[in-house]
C-alpha cells in the first residue's frame, strides 16, 4: 500500500504547485460540462415543462422515449456523433471532431433527456391546487411556466445536478469525440484513465480528488438552497 500513500502525497504536491497538465484537464472539464449543462437546461426545461404540464396525443410515447434515454450509454452517443461529424459524415465540414465544441454537442445529447424527464416529473408532481391557483391569479403564457417552475424549483435543481454529474463523469464521449488531446480536449476522466494505465497514480489521484470536490460542491449547493428555501 506504500505506492498508494505516495500517490496521494504526490497528488497534493501536484495540486498545490499548480501543475499545468493537471489544471489543463480540469479547465477543459469545466468548460465542456458548464457549456453542455447550460445548453441542456436552456432547451430541456421548457420541453420538460410542456411534457409534464400539457396533455397531447403521443405524450405517453414521448415520455417513454425520454425515460428510456436516461440510460443511454455514453459510447453509443459518442459513436453516433462521431459518425456525423467525421470528415465523411454530413456535418464533417463544421470541424467539430477533436474539438471542445464537438464534445459539448455530444454531451448535450447525453444529458438533455435527463433534464427533460426529471423536469416533467417535477411538474407532474405539483399539487393540482398550485396549478389552479397560478391560473386563478391571472398568470398567462410564460408567467404560468415561470411560476410552475418556481414552485418545483428544488426538484428541477436536483435534475440539473443529476445532469451535471453525468456530464462531468463520462469518459466515452470525451475519448471518442475529443480524442484525449493533451492541452486541448483532455478532461479529468480521460486523463485519469490514461495516467492510471501508464502507472502515473499521482496525477490520477489528484484529478480524482478534484472530480470528487466538484461533485461535493455542486451537491452541497443544492442542499444549501433547499435549506434556505
Amino acid at each position: 500500500m506504500d505506492y498508494l500513500a505516495q500517490g496521494f502525497l504526490n497528488a497534493f504536491v501536484l495540486l498545490f504547485n499548480g501543475d499545468e497538465e493537471t489544471f489543463s484537464a480540469i479547465s477543459a472539464t469545466l468548460k465542456i460540462s458548464t457549456a453542455s449543462i447550460s445548453i441542456s437546461l436552456a432547451g430541456g426545461l421548457p420541453l420538460g415543462f410542456m411534457l409534464g404540464y400539457y396533455d397531447f396525443p403521443g405524450k405517453r410515447q414521448i415520455r417513454a422515449v425520454t425515460d428510456t434515454l436516461l440510460a443511454l450509454p455514453t459510447v453509443v452517443v459518442g459513436l453516433l456523433v462521431y459518425a456525423f461529424i467525421t470528415q465523411k459524415g454530413p456535418l464533417g465540414g463544421l470541424g467539430l471532431l477533436f474539438e471542445i465544441s464537438g464534445v459539448v454537442l455530444a454531451q448535450v445529447i447525453l444529458v438533455i433527456p435527463i433534464v427533460i424527464s426529471l423536469t416533467a416529473t417535477a411538474i407532474e408532481s405539483l399539487d393540482e391546487r398550485v396549478r389552479a391557483t397560478i391560473i386563478t391569479l391571472g398568470a398567462k403564457g410564460s408567467r404560468v411556466i415561470m411560476s410552475s417552475l418556481y414552485e418545483a424549483r428544488f426538484a428541477i435543481m436536483a435534475a440539473g445536478v443529476t445532469a451535471y454529474g453525468r456530464a462531468i463523469a463520462e469518459v466515452g464521449i470525451s475519448m471518442m469525440i475529443g480524442g484525449n488531446i493533451k492541452w486541448h480536449t483532455r478532461t479529468i476522466t480521460t486523463a485519469i484513465a490514461l495516467e492510471t494505465g501508464k502507472g502515473q497514480f499521482a496525477m490520477g489521484i489528484a484529478l480524482g480528488l478534484v472530480l470528487l470536490m466538484i461533485g461535493f460542491t455542486v451537491n452541497y449547493a443544492l442542499i444549501f438552497f433547499r435549506r434556505r428555501g
